[in-house]
């Protein structure tokens, strides 16, 4: 009687992978968990730093100058992508020396003024260290994305050492991540062919969300006055 298909399997993935190699596996798991398990800290002190200057300009001027915050981590699949178009391998070290978007952290604002507030304050604190500003405001993208990015370093403290994690903050206003919400989802519709005539319309459409935002600005000065 012929052994069964699912028991050949069996065999040759227990031939094929040795105890060695099983090991090497569960090391770098580990490895690479204990390594998301900094970036969500390093997510977490950068959130508590924005809410705490929200409240204190909530308590200053009287109002919020932060609609919400939002964090993610990419994901394994999205580093794997990233690190094979740069021809990395999907290692520890790869991920750490050469992906600084691994930990995100987005803010919405109410104006574009509070953009530039909130940004000025958080890379005041002497614990915080910029790598990288991209200002998409004054320069937006060619298809109308608007945004402040900032990649900046954050010291976590651990039971018996300090590490520099880095976080990419983006920071907005509720116009520039409505734009950007809905653009995401019309451009990458699958199985859907993207047009010259919708790109053009959807830049269209930023030009539009950036005047209600220099509008809406302008309104805030004359209120403030």
């Amino acid at each position: 009687m012929e052994p069964k298909r699912d028991e050949i399997v069996k065999h040759q993935l227990e031939t094929a992978f040795t105890a060695d190699v099983l090991e090497w596996g569960k090391d770098y798991m580990q490895r690479f968990t204990t390594l998301m398990a900094y970036y969500r800290c390093a997510m977490m002190e950068v959130e508590t730093k924005l809410h705490v200057l929200d409240v204190e300009y909530s308590l200053q001027y009287d109002r919020n100058p932060i609609n919400s915050i939002k964090t993610r981590l990419k994901s394994a699949e999205s580093m794997r992508e990233k690190l094979q178009k740069m021809g990395l391998p999907l290692s520890i070290s790869a991920i750490e020396d050469n992906l600084s978007d691994v930990a995100g952290v987005r803010v919405i604002c109410s104006f574009p003024k509070d953009v530039y507030t909130i940004a000025d304050s958080l890379l005041k604190q002497d614990d915080i260290q910029l790598v990288q500003i991209k200002d998409y405001i004054k320069n937006p993208k060619p298809n109308g994305y608007r945004s402040l990015h900032l990649i900046i370093t954050v010291p976590i403290f651990l039971a018996h050492e300090k590490k520099l994690m880095r976080v990419e903050v983006q920071l907005r206003t509720i116009a520039m991540d409505s734009w950007a919400s809905l653009e995401h989802q019309l451009r990458y519709k699958k199985d859907y062919d993207f047009t010259d005539e919708m790109k053009y319309e959807l830049l269209l459409c930023a030009n539009l969300s950036a005047e209600l935002d220099a509008r809406m600005d302008a309104l805030r000065s004359q209120v403030k006055d």
